[in-house]
């Protein structure tokens, strides 16, 4: 092999090693410095478009956008809401391979001698009801002015194994999907395919922040906002315990590190999506899951309400263009 063949192979492995954990910008700097790294670039920018969950879920989630070259959006894939982040990701290299959840991080911290049921088959049926006690809880949350259901599914200490049927949210995203650009909204998430009543979406997923956190990335990201078309993804959600005398607050930013949900779009008129908590036995937090409110036709977009707009009269503009839209996105106070 001649040798400036074997320094073009060699700076074709280092670029696939190298070039995928980039963000944007430094990907399209560094394709402008040669032929040869523009056009690993380019393969690299062909791979991140065509999927945004970096082969974390079942099928391809790709991003489409016939309005401007804005051909996909960066951020950190979690599949997963996490307790610490990742400070990046690789994401298009010819050689990379996903990283597992567990060198991800945690979803939450297992409770100290937490239950977890025996059941061999949990979704044998008496009277309708499953024969689980892991499915026998129902608290009402609050999030952001919105009533949502709950239902409980088994977790990490129960028996039965990751096929059981009260394991619905557990076993990620199983509809096609599709991230599709708008010239008014931006980034939306579109459904790929027939989508029926009751059916599980997806998770929102992201980086689990305390409230002092949450409150103080929220004043960044508005005056971020203030000087530009700038949008966050923090979603805050209260459970009323019980006793109604204690309030659980999650906040989740999917800003920097999320999946899929991060697109989805607010409606006034409460979109066609329907959201839930879902608490795992044994689990400290609960999960924010979505549930197709309706029948969902394939290429439609989804959406869901994102809370009382009296909160924050001046926010951002809303562009549902429902018939009950009231002009602005909601958001909570800082």
């Amino acid at each position: 092999m001649k040798k400036g063949s074997k320094t073009q192979e060699q700076l074709f492995e280092w670029a696939h090693l190298v070039l995928p954990w980039l963000s944007l910008p430094d990907l399209a700097s560094i394709s402008s410095t040669c032929k040869s790294l523009h056009h690993i670039s380019k393969s690299i920018t062909t791979l991140r478009v065509s999927d945004a969950s970096r082969s974390f879920e079942k099928h391809p989630i790709p991003f489409l956008n016939t309005f401007n070259n804005h051909l996909y959006s960066y951020f950190i894939y979690t599949p997963i809401p996490l307790l610490k982040s990742p400070l990046s990701q690789p994401w298009g290299g010819k050689f990379m391979k996903p990283i597992s959840d567990s060198q991800m991080g945690f979803h939450s911290p297992p409770l100290e001698n937490a239950f977890g049921c025996v059941c061999k088959v949990c979704c044998e049926e008496n009277d309708g009801d499953l024969e689980c006690p892991c499915s026998n809880f129902g608290w009402r949350v609050l999030g952001l002015g919105v009533d949502m259901g709950m239902i409980s599914e088994c977790g990490v200490n129960c028996k039965c194994g990751s096929e059981c049927k009260n394991r619905l949210t557990q076993r990620g995203i199983s509809i096609r999907l599709k991230i599709v650009r708008d010239s008014k909204k931006g980034w939306g998430l579109h459904t790929d395919e027939f989508v029926r009543r009751g059916e599980f979406v997806c998770e929102y997923a992201g980086e689990l922040l305390t409230t002092e956190v949450a409150k103080r990335r929220q004043r960044k990201y508005d005056e971020l906002a203030s000087h530009g078309r700038f949008s966050s993804a923090i979603l805050v959600v209260r459970e009323h315990l019980p006793s109604g005398k204690a309030c659980l607050r999650m906040n989740i930013d999917a800003t920097r590190v999320g999946n899929i949900a991060r697109f989805i779009n607010h409606s006034c008129d409460g979109g066609n999506l329907s959201t839930v908590l879902v608490r795992n036995s044994g689990a400290l937090l609960p999960r924010i899951c979505f549930f197709a409110a309706r029948d969902i036709l394939e290429g439609e977009e989804l959406a869901f309400s994102y809370g009382d707009v009296r909160l924050k009269p001046k926010g951002m503009p809303c562009f549902c263009a429902s018939s009950c839209c009231l002009g602005l996105l909601p958001s909570e106070p800082t």
